[in-house]
C-alpha cells in the first residue's frame, strides 16, 4: 500500500467511511466494531506499553482470529490511529473565567488524559492525520484564544508550545515511572550529605520537596501565557 493509499484508508476509519466501518457491504454480518478493535488495543498498550500492540495479540483479546481483524483494519499504522483518537477523547470544558485560566485548565486536561495513556505521547509526536478527537482538542484551545489580538497561525503556535510542553512531562513520566515531587524527595538526602559540592543544586531541592505542586508542568504553562501575554502587548 503506497503512503497516500494508507492515508485515504486511515481517513476513512477515522471519520467515517461506512463501507469500513462496518467491515465491508457484502459478507456476513460483522461482529466486531472498530471501537472494540481500539479499546482491545488501548487495553493492550496501557498494560503492557505500545510495542506490545498487534494484530495478533489484539485479536486474541478480542477472542477472534488475526485474519478476522484485517476485514476492519488493514495495517498497524489504522490501528495506533484508532487507538491515539480514542485515547485522546473529548476535551473537558475549560470553564468559566479568563482565558488565562481557560487555557491553563486546556493544559491540565491535556496533561490528565495523556498521562492515562502515556503511550498516546509517542503517537501524538509521529507525522500523522488526526482524528476528530484530536481536531476537537484544537478546537476548544483555540476558542480560549478566541477575540485575543493574535494572528491565526501564532494562535495555533500558542497550541503547539503549551501541547508540546504537556507531552514533554508526559514522556519524563513515563520514563521515571515516579511522580516528580517523590524524585525530588528522595534526592534531597542525598543533596544533603554533599551539600558543601552541590550548594546552589542542594537549595532547589529542598525547597521543591517542600512545597505542594505541579513543578514543571504548571511552571511551563504559565511561562507560555506569560509569553503570550507580552506578544498581545506588542500587538
Amino acid at each position: 500500500m503506497s503512503t497516500g493509499e494508507s492515508h485515504e484508508a486511515v481517513a476513512a476509519l477515522l471519520w467515517g467511511a461506512p463501507a469500513q466501518q462496518s467491515g465491508g457491504k457484502r459478507g456476513p454480518k460483522p461482529k466486531l466494531t472498530v471501537e472494540q478493535i481500539a479499546e482491545a488495543g488501548i487495553a493492550i498498550a496501557d498494560e503492557h506499553g505500545l510495542d506490545a500492540v498487534t494484530m495478533q495479540h489484539v485479536a486474541e483479546r478480542l477472542s477472534a482470529t488475526k485474519m478476522a481483524l484485517y476485514r476492519y483494519v488493514s495495517a498497524r499504522t489504522e490501528l495506533e490511529a484508532l487507538m491515539l483518537d480514542r485515547a485522546l477523547g473529548t476535551p473537558g470544558e475549560p470553564g468559566d473565567g479568563d482565558w488565562q485560566h481557560a487555557l491553563t485548565r486546556w493544559a491540565l486536561n491535556l496533561h490528565e488524559r495523556t498521562s492515562a495513556h502515556r503511550w498516546s505521547v509517542e503517537l501524538v509526536q509521529r507525522p500523522h492525520l488526526p482524528g476528530p478527537s484530536e481536531l476537537a482538542w484544537y478546537e476548544v484551545g483555540l476558542a480560549t484564544l478566541e477575540g485575543l489580538a493574535l494572528e491565526p497561525g501564532e494562535k495555533l503556535d500558542v497550541l503547539a508550545l503549551l501541547s508540546g510542553h504537556v507531552i514533554s512531562i508526559v514522556r519524563h513520566e513515563a520514563g521515571s515511572g515516579t511522580p516528580e515531587a517523590d524524585l525530588a524527595g528522595a534526592l534531597v538526602p542525598v543533596l544533603t550529605a554533599r551539600a558543601q559540592d552541590y550548594p546552589l543544586t542542594m537549595a532547589a531541592f529542598a525547597q521543591t520537596g517542600k512545597q505542594a505542586r505541579d513543578g514543571a508542568l504548571r511552571f511551563g504553562i504559565e511561562r507560555v501565557i506569560a509569553g503570550v501575554e507580552a506578544l498581545i502587548s506588542e500587538h
